[in-house]
């Protein structure tokens, strides 16, 4: 009896299993390492939700906890940027005359400080052009001279607007362009 050569062998003893069998175990070990991954990265995570939420004993301090109270419970609150129109003024004589180009971004916290910044636009704009106006070209090309310029800046537009209200909410000065011809 001649045997068909497209028929296959009975599998001898300690051949593998057939591929297809091996396919299906490898998917279920990767579902379950996930799976385990998974539940471990959550019990990570209220682990440490519940470390921030116990009181601390005497002389204890939860960083996590200080830090949520700060940014609030969604999160760090992103900064946000104020660009300024370019300002472009004559500076002191030194003892050439020189022009200061500069594009300054004013950083406060909260929306509504930007928008209340946005509405004194005009006095701020006039305030740094007086204070640009005084200086002369060698005070404020050096590194400390741009950082000293950049708190005064800070403290001209941080000053209040009018007699018995309350400071602007400032917290930081760029300078996004800086040139002195």
């Amino acid at each position: 009896m001649a045997q068909d050569p497209k028929a296959k062998e009975p599998a001898a003893e300690g051949e593998a299993p057939a591929p297809k069998a091996k396919k299906k175990l490898i998917i279920i070990i990767a579902a379950v390492v996930v799976l385990l991954a998974g539940a471990g990265g959550g019990w990570y995570f209220m682990k440490s939700k519940e470390a921030a939420k116990k009181p601390a004993k005497h002389g204890e301090v939860h960083e996590e906890a200080e830090a949520e109270e700060a940014e609030g419970e969604h999160g760090p609150a992103a900064p946000i940027f104020l660009p300024l129109e370019t300002f472009t003024v004559n500076l002191q004589p030194d003892p050439d005359e020189k022009f200061l180009q500069l594009d300054v971004s004013i950083q406060v916290k909260k929306p509504e400080e930007a928008e209340a910044l946005k509405a004194q636009m005009p006095a701020i704009r006039n305030r740094l052009l007086m204070l640009l106006t005084s200086k002369q070209a060698s005070q404020i090309s050096t590194m400390e001279g741009k950082q000293e310029l950049s708190n005064e800046i800070l403290a001209e537009v941080n000053k209040p607007f009018t007699d018995h209200g309350k400071p602007q909410k400032v917290t930081g000065v760029f300078f996004t362009s800086f040139v002195i011809q």
